[in-house]
């Protein structure tokens, strides 16, 4: 806890037990006018039941509370709560009285002199006058002594209160720990799955350059050096969890570059961004499966086949919509292991929660794929 926060938590709980405690004694019905001795023996009382309840309250909270009741150790909780409670009733008042130098009879007998004091006033005669058999009447002459008859249910009210704040003190660090475990899950497995795109993608560049390399394209070396340039981009952009929509943007036209190499006249390729995309961020390598699955599975050196590649930019909305025709290859060198869709469904999961939508369909002989992510 940072130290500005652990100073406004100490003045919280000061102003908390002054409203808690004094205000109750001061909107009291107890007798404004007191003798002086029974005044500093009030005010004494006062303090040593506050401090009394004040330290219950943390050996309830920071003890009792997480060593036996949190544990389930039920009879070892209510036993040190029932013996404070025996020491509050039953101490609080001679330490009261040892630390003011009075006793109860000492006291009783002022409340008394005082009463025949009063009463004597109102009658206006000399208190020698006043009979103690006056005195046996009056009501005053013990009422007086029962100070702060209420304690025992400010005990046990305090009591509850512990318990309570616990409870949901427990509840919210038990959620807030779940909260931190949900985020490394989360973080650990996104960390995951871009070690899986990585050699994926490279898997599938790969291929492209061992075809080039066998017909013994002079195109291979250009292509090298292509791919160098895209795997800088992997290792070093895609560190972040997001990165501008430019650069992904000039990553896949990086891409199509790589891979019209190997590509015949019979292959039509249309590649078209609209809107703004400055100042836009987007997860990184989040479109490029749809575009690496366009190419394995629209591509033919013996029939005419196309490649539609549109990203939009609608005010807060990225859209990216990718249709191929589908041709069904004989060369098992295309064979796919499904990993690049699954992982960015995944990752659209996990990175853009009820922010997204993504559709697949097959429509006759075109495979589509639509994406739509909301940046709101």
């Amino acid at each position: 806890m940072k130290p500005q926060k652990k100073i406004f938590v100490v003045i919280a709980h000061i102003i908390a037990w002054v409203c808690f405690l004094v205000l109750p004694h001061i909107f009291s019905n107890q007798p404004k006018e007191q003798p002086n001795n029974i005044s500093n023996h009030l005010l004494t009382l006062l303090i040593v039941i506050n401090t009394l309840l004040v330290a219950f309250y943390y050996l309830n909270t920071l003890v009792l509370i997480p060593k036996f009741l949190f544990k389930k150790r039920w009879i070892l909780y209510f036993s040190f709560v029932l013996i404070y409670l025996f020491v509050f009733e039953k101490f609080s008042r001679p330490i009261a009285h040892a630390i003011n130098g009075s006793t109860e009879q000492s006291i009783r007998q002022e409340l008394k002199e005082d009463y025949k004091q009063r009463l004597a006033e109102s009658f206006e005669r000399d208190t020698s006058q006043v009979k103690s058999s006056d005195l046996k009447l009056k009501p005053y002459n013990t009422v007086p002594l029962k100070y702060f008859p209420r304690s025992f249910i400010v005990f046990l009210l305090i009591c509850t209160i512990g318990i309570c704040i616990s409870v949901i003190q427990l509840w919210l660090n038990t959620e807030r720990i779940k909260d931190k475990v949900e985020n490394e899950k989360t973080t650990t497995e996104l960390s995951f799955l871009k070690s899986q795109i990585n050699p994926h993608f490279f898997f599938n560049t790969l291929n492209n350059i061992y075809s080039l390399a066998v017909i013994q394209s002079n195109k291979t070396a250009d292509t090298v050096l292509k791919l160098s340039h895209i795997m800088r981009y992997i290792l070093t952009e895609t560190q972040s969890d997001f990165v501008p929509l430019e650069n992904e943007i000039t990553f896949i036209k990086n891409y199509i570059d790589l891979e019209s190499v190997r590509l015949t006249e019979k292959v039509s390729v249309n590649f078209k961004v609209d809107g703004l995309v400055q100042d836009k961020q987007i997860a990184p390598l989040l479109f490029i499966p749809f575009v690496e699955n366009a190419f394995k599975y629209g591509v033919s050196t013996k029939e005419n086949t196309e490649i539609k590649i549109h990203l939009a930019v609608v005010e807060k909305k990225i859209k990216l919509s990718v249709t191929n025709t589908i041709v069904q290859h004989e060369n098992t060198i295309h064979e796919t292991t499904g990993i690049g869709i699954q992982n960015v469904k995944r990752r659209l999961a996990l990175l853009y929660p009820d922010k997204y939508e993504l559709r697949i369909e097959t429509i006759e002989n075109y495979f589509s794929a639509n994406l739509e992510i909301d940046l709101s």
